[in-house]
């Protein structure tokens, strides 16, 4: 006997609903275990949609990063929004997630919104091989710039053996 497949309601988070009645198509994923309320847009809405949280007040990006699904399956970058204020006991923040094909893992660098997406957005290049176009200094961080592939993907394949070039 197979169980049945759950079909789960997610109920949209106040930012879902502003963003729904300004027109900026999106995906609710719910709320992380933190309570923060988690969104899915396309990589091609990615700037606009960043644009408009920017201007609703999410003025600091607490973390970028990224993650890959699994062989064969998509690569994630994410993205953590906090609305910074001074009249707020606790801030309002939001988790952004786009899906990116692992055959052409493109997406626009959100840099130009949010100047702490720099080095973020480089080390997910160096480590998972997501471009992010229009970075103003897209190049490897932690791996020598001569290095094959990408270490966090879960399909690399580590290289039998690595020289270490200057070492001393």
């Amino acid at each position: 006997m197979t169980p049945a497949k759950s079909t789960q309601v997610v109920e949209a988070g106040n930012v879902s609903k502003w963003l729904t009645q300004n027109g900026f198509e999106h995906e609710s994923l719910g709320f992380d275990a933190s309570g923060v309320e988690v969104l899915k847009v396309e990589r091609d809405f990615l700037i606009p949609f960043a644009t408009a949280l920017y201007a609703y007040g999410f003025n600091y990006l607490q973390c970028q990063g990224a993650y890959d699904s699994g062989p064969g399956q998509d690569l994630v970058s994410f993205y953590h929004l906090i609305k910074v204020s001074d009249n707020a006991d606790r801030p309002e923040e939001v988790r952004i997630k786009v899906f990116l094909p692992r055959e052409d893992p493109r997406v626009p660098s959100v840099y130009w919104i949010w100047k702490a997406a720099d080095w973020q957005e480089r080390e997910s290049y160096d480590m998972y091989g997501i471009v992010y176009e229009g970075h103003p200094n897209l190049k490897r961080i932690l791996m020598p710039e001569d290095w094959v592939g990408w270490p966090l993907r879960k399909d690399y394949i580590s290289p039998d053996f690595y020289e270490l070039q200057d070492a001393y």
